[in-house]
């Protein structure tokens, strides 16, 4: 994934700028802090950090923002990860009776990584992606952000591209994140449709009737399969592709030397299917596995299962490309363009450009009406505002404003009853 003005060596230099001007505390403490509901919340949750030369401090905790603004600042992290909240301060676990500390709660996390889509895309492999193999991503957000929405009734969805080769996704609800081990799997399992590994030819397999979800799961696959599988990954125009995965009759290998247009071809393919349908009992979803295998989510479950899992956090950098882990916008989803995320290199150079006589002005007289403190915060602000990071961390507060109407409700509700005693 090339990022021409990229260089991991320089990140020694630039991370303590990133921490120090750029990174978003303000907008990460009130995520995480959940409007102060629920007491020791961002007390006892765990972060973790890989340093330089990789290096891995876990059991990291903080009271503060001011705390966690600070110890950052002086370790410059290479990689933030977040864990879940546990019963007592993390940083102080070796302190506590064996057996006590205990994960107790966690958003629910989903992480979906381009290597898991190998045996499905030609274009590219391994960490390697391109826009057309992006189309993968865009429908695994399509698809489970639609489930969890409608069929499991999560409002709060974060959805993050990791910084390189997939995305991620923090269901930050309440209920999400109190859900069991036992209830997380629950919710992975019913969500994953490709089963079986590098030797099993056939990974997707229906059964009739079809479960409404894996209908509701074709309708987005089908829109993305034409432009994706046809055209872009050549599915039916690849011999070996042809061979692996679609088991084709040798009568149709035959009608496709006539018939070289990537549609025609599988709609040979589709009237094949009809008509051994007609005949038989098997096969009656030929088609619809070949969709759903070439082009559904692949969940890694294990991330999703247990509540102790690390996960990347939002804004960490990524240290191979550089690029920023930033939340994904769905109102522009389908113009979410992985190589356009901002590297670190990129946006801090864009912090040195000479300020605009306007941007000078504004800036004087904000700090005239703030006092020391603050102007130090609102700085800050201005000066991710000057980068290419500003629409992320805008499309990061438009989904805590969301959020934040939930909590004023329950910190309502908890006045109430403190007023009843």
């Amino acid at each position: 994934m090339p990022a021409s003005d990229y260089d991991s060596a320089c990140l020694p230099d630039i991370l303590p700028l990133y921490y120090r001007r750029l990174f978003p505390f303000s907008q990460y403490y009130r995520w995480l802090n959940y409007g102060g509901v629920q007491k020791n919340y961002f007390q006892n949750r765990e972060f973790s950090f890989t340093l330089k030369d990789d290096i891995y401090v876990r059991y990291q905790s903080f009271t503060t923002q001011n705390e966690l603004e600070k110890e950052m600042q002086k370790m410059n992290p290479y990689k933030i990860d977040i864990g879940a909240i546990y019963s007592h301060r993390p940083n102080q676990h070796n302190t506590v009776k064996s057996g006590t500390f205990q994960a107790l709660e966690k958003e629910l996390v989903f992480d979906i990584d381009m290597t898991d889509y190998d045996d499905v895309r030609s274009c590219c492999s391994a960490a390697e992606i391109c826009p057309k193999c992006w189309t993968l991503m865009t429908i695994a957000i399509r698809v489970l952000d639609r489930a969890l929405r409608d069929d499991f009734g999560f409002q709060h969805l974060l959805w993050v591209y990791s910084g390189r080769r997939g995305v991620h996704c923090w269901v930050c609800d309440k209920a999400a994140r109190k859900l069991s081990v036992a209830a997380r799997s629950a919710v992975a399992e019913y969500l994953s449709l490709v089963k079986g590994g590098d030797e099993t030819m056939k990974k997707v397999v229906l059964s009739d009737p079809i479960h409404p979800f894996i209908r509701e799961s074709l309708v987005v696959v089908e829109r993305y399969f034409p432009l994706y599988a046809l055209q872009d990954q050549d599915i039916l125009g690849r011999k070996e592709s042809v061979d692996k995965h679609l088991h084709v009759r040798k009568q149709l290998q035959q009608d496709f030397q006539n018939e070289k247009k990537p549609e025609n071809r599988w709609n040979l393919l589709k009237d094949q299917a009809k008509r051994k349908q007609a005949t038989s009992k098997k096969g009656q979803h030929f088609e619809k596995e070949i969709m759903l295998q070439y082009c559904y989510p692949r969940l890694d479950v294990n991330v999703s299962k247990g509540v102790n899992h690390l996960l990347k956090s939002p804004f960490s950098v990524h240290p191979k490309t550089g690029r920023i882990s930033v939340p994904i916008d769905l109102k522009e989803l389908e113009t979410f363009d992985p190589f356009a995320v901002p590297t670190i290199s990129m946006i801090c150079e864009e912090l040195d450009r000479p300020r605009t006589v306007e941007e000078e002005d504004k800036s004087e007289e904000t700090i005239d009406k703030e006092n020391e403190k603050d102007a130090a915060e609102s700085r800050k602000i201005r000066d991710y505002k000057r980068t290419s990071l500003a629409k992320y961390v805008k499309c990061f507060d438009q989904f805590l404003d969301v959020m934040a109407r939930s909590w004023k409700g329950e910190l309502l509700k908890k006045s109430d009853l403190q007023k009843d005693f």
